[in-house]
């Protein structure tokens, strides 16, 4: 649990993306599967990885904690 009392994101979009880059391109990985992270957390998490030529794109379930606005 974080200091703030709010817990541990279980999952991170961004650390997969660039893994997905990693594993697709050395051939460790499809260029569609799932990941899963957070158990050790006891906060399963998936990511749904999807290489399209160049693109990776990363996707999965979400739940909105917090929602606001900013005008700049």
């Amino acid at each position: 649990m974080a200091l703030a009392g709010v817990p541990e994101d279980p999952v991170t979009g961004s650390l997969n993306a660039g893994l997905a880059v990693w594993l697709i391109s050395a051939g460790l990985a499809k260029p569609n599967y799932v990941a899963s992270q957070g158990t050790a957390l006891k906060r399963k998490g998936r990511v749904f990885i999807d290489g399209v030529g160049n693109d990776i794109w990363v996707g999965g379930h979400t739940a909105i904690c917090i929602e606001r606005t900013v005008s700049i």
